[in-house]
Order: structure tokens, then C-alpha cells, then sequence
């Protein structure tokens, strides 16, 4: 219970603020990895976070060294191998007030009726064996990810679709592009994937789908021309589909993801999803909190500082064998001394009161602005003397 106790004094409403700001910077994290291709070095790194945070709590001081020197290149290295999720983390951002306004202005009569097109366009190309490919924008920006093509900017319809993918159109090889219900350009080149891993067996339309899925939102439908077969290529996945039907499911819930509906309790919904990656992300907040942010012991520190003399009026003259410096002492954990900066401390002293002749001023805390996980006890010396005299007037000539 006194261990309990000693804890719960020891935390403060700033560290709840740092641990659900962290967990939040955690979560996000999560879900953006969650779809990538390089997930997989997220969780070796991860592993790595955790061996850290042990090695950490239980003072193993060679492990921690070299996790530490391990950390520090870590930067670099992240910077190279998530560079295309970095650089689409920020479009996302830059974009988001662009996606508000498309949600809001989208209804879902609309995009049912784009489902419709897009369905039976493809259901015909699969019958007649033509080959397509239809890339239906997400809300991730694409103009980076295309080379070439025709603006087009045509409502979406069947017969459109149709003379764009026939053998002896210009652009037929090409992709076509479709967002809020038009044909927004069409022969455009796609961005190859370079996991052969993953198109395997597939040809270059394929390739080409997969490669633009990897680096963003966009759903990509595929028609072989030899097979007649339908492909869904979609978050860095590619694979082929068993029907139309199974391809008007997968339309609506890339849709409804696009545009959710208006009328839904939200906050419900929120706290109902990623359950597991929320959970996570608090645990690990958490866990860094103590390993980082919690400390029982405190240290004491003495720091010299230098003495602000303020004063409004420019009719007083202060002797020039007034106090320069002081020393302060504060007190408060090695982390919070860790991330404080003593540049900043001064004594500032305000002579508005002052009064003809020598007199003495008393040093206190107030007039040391104090970080509020640190705290001032001691301060030397605790008084200062100066001698004022008012300026003698200019004589005028």
C-alpha cells in the first residue's frame, strides 16, 4: 500500500497527457504499418523497442549501450526502407481537408451507380476476353504514380469504357483512371511492383496493378485477355477473384470505407475498432513511461544563472557593482534534468520599487521561472544590495 501510495504522488496530470499522446502516436503507427509491405521489419524493430525497454528497467548497462548505438543509426535506416509509406503519410495529411470535402459531398446513390458501370463493363471484358485495367482512386494522391496518358475528364459509362479498351484505341494497353464518377484520364502507364514474389505467374497489366496497390490506396481491377479471369489488386495484395458477384462486394466495401455514411455513432464505432492495436499501442505507451518517464529517486542540482535587473523608468542609475549571478539548486528526477534546458533559468528582478540610496532585495522562487517537474530549494545568496540614484537632469545649453 505505501508502494502504492509513493506511485500515485509521483504521478502527475502531464505524464496521463504524455502517456495518451503517446499511445495515440503508438496506435497510428500500428495502422499504417498494419497494410504496408515492409510490416514485417516494424515488428523486428519492435522486438528490438522491447528488449531495450527490459534491458532498460533492469539496469543491464551493456545491452542498453548497444541497443542505444543500434537506435541512433536506426533513423537513417527507417528513413530509406519506409520512404514511399513516408512520403504517403504526408500526402495523406496534406489531402485531408480535399477528402473531407469529397465525403461530404458524395452521396451513396452515386457511387451505387458507379458500382453499376464498373460491373458491367467488366463483366462484358471477361465474356469477350479484352483485356483492362481500372484504377479507382482512393484518397491517397496518384498524379506522382502516373507516366503518360490522356486527359479525358468523361462521365462514367459503359460505351466509354468500351471504346477506350478496344484493341484499336491509343490508349487501350494503358490504364484508365476513375474517380467521382468520371474518366478522369485514360492510357496511363502504372508503376511496376518489384516483388516477383507476388505477380508471379501474371502478366504485365498485373505487374502493373500490384505495383501501384503497393504504393497507395487505389483499388485496381485487371482483365486477362487470355484467361478472361478477373484480379482484385488492392493494399499491396493481388489475386484473382471467383466471379462478378464477388466483385460488387468488394466495390461496396472499398466505397464505404471511401465514403462513410453520415448518420453513424462514431465514437461507438471508434473505440469498437483495432481493438488489439489499441491495446497494444497503451501497453507500450506505458511501458515507456517507466522506462523513460518514471523515477522514484530524485537528484539535486546547482546551476549558476545570471540576474535581470528590470526597470520601467529610465530616471534611476544603479551602481555598477550590483550582483551579476546567484546560484540556484533544484531538485527533481534525472529524467526531467535530462530534457531541461539551464539556458534558460534567470533571475529576474524588478526594480520598479526602488528607492533613493542603498537597499536590500530578497531572492525568491518567484523570480525564477521553474519547469513544473523540477523545484527550486535553495538560492545563494538569498539577498542582494544596490545603491539607486536618480539621474540628474540634462542642462540645457
Amino acid at each position: 500500500m505505501e508502494a502504492l501510495l509513493a506511485f500515485s504522488h509521483s504521478v502527475r496530470i502531464q505524464d496521463v497527457f504524455d502517456v495518451i499522446i503517446i499511445s495515440t502516436f503508438i496506435y497510428g503507427f500500428l495502422i499504417w504499418f498494419k497494410s504496408t509491405t515492409s510490416r514485417l521489419v516494424l515488428v523486428g524493430i519492435s522486438l528490438f523497442g522491447v528488449v531495450y525497454i527490459v534491458a532498460r528497467w533492469f539496469h543491464l548497462y551493456l545491452t542498453s549501450m548497444a541497443l542505444k548505438s543500434f537506435f541512433t543509426i536506426l533513423i537513417i535506416a527507417l528513413v530509406v526502407i519506409f520512404q514511399e509509406e513516408i512520403r504517403r503519410f504526408f500526402e495523406r495529411v496534406a489531402s485531408w481537408g480535399s477528402i473531407k470535402k469529397s465525403i461530404s459531398a458524395r452521396d451513396e446513390a452515386q457511387y451505387l451507380k458507379d458500382i453499376r458501370m464498373v460491373i458491367e463493363s467488366v463483366a462484358d471484358f471477361a465474356s469477350n476476353r479484352t483485356g483492362a485495367l481500372i484504377v479507382l482512386k482512393g484518397n491517397d494522391p496518384l498524379e506522382r504514380h502516373l507516366e503518360g496518358g490522356y486527359a479525358l475528364d468523361g462521365i462514367l459509362s459503359h460505351p466509354l469504357l468500351a471504346s477506350i479498351f478496344d484493341a484499336h484505341s491509343m490508349g487501350h494497353d494503358g490504364a484508365v483512371i476513375i474517380d467521382e464518377g468520371q474518366v478522369q484520364k485514360f492510357g496511363c502507364h502504372l508503376p511496376l511492383s518489384l516483388n516477383p514474389e507476388k505477380f508471379g505467374r501474371f502478366g504485365l497489366r498485373h505487374t502493373a496493378a500490384l505495383g501501384l496497390a503497393e504504393r497507395c490506396d487505389s483499388l485496381c481491377i485487371v482483365v486477362s485477355e487470355e484467361r478472361g479471369s478477373i484480379s482484385i489488386a488492392h493494399n499491396g495484395r493481388i489475386g484473382v477473384i471467383g466471379g462478378v458477384p464477388r466483385l460488387g462486394s468488394i466495390l461496396e466495401d472499398f466505397y464505404e470505407k471511401k465514403y462513410p455514411a453520415k448518420k453513424q455513432k462514431a465514437g461507438t464505432q471508434w473505440f469498437r475498432r483495432n481493438m488489439p492495436e489499441k491495446a497494444v499501442a497503451i501497453f507500450l505507451a506505458i511501458g515507456l513511461w517507466f522506462a523513460f518517464g518514471y523515477q522514484k529517486e530524485s537528484v539535486q542540482r546547482d546551476f549558476v544563472v545570471p540576474i535581470e535587473y528590470r526597470m520601467e523608468s529610465q530616471e534611476w542609475e544603479i551602481e555598477e557593482s550590483k550582483a551579476k549571478e546567484a546560484s540556484i539548486t533544484l531538485v527533481g528526477s534525472p529524467q526531467a534534468f535530462s530534457i531541461f534546458d539551464p539556458t534558460t533559468l534567470k533571475i529576474s528582478v524588478d526594480l520598479s520599487s526602488i528607492k533613493e540610496g542603498w537597499q536590500r532585495i530578497v531572492l525568491n522562487e518567484e523570480m525564477v521561472k521553474v519547469p513544473s517537474n523540477l523545484y527550486m530549494v535553495k538560492i545563494n545568496p538569498e539577498k542582494i544590495h544596490i545603491v539607486a540614484h536618480k539621474k540628474k537632469p540634462e542642462k540645457k545649453s
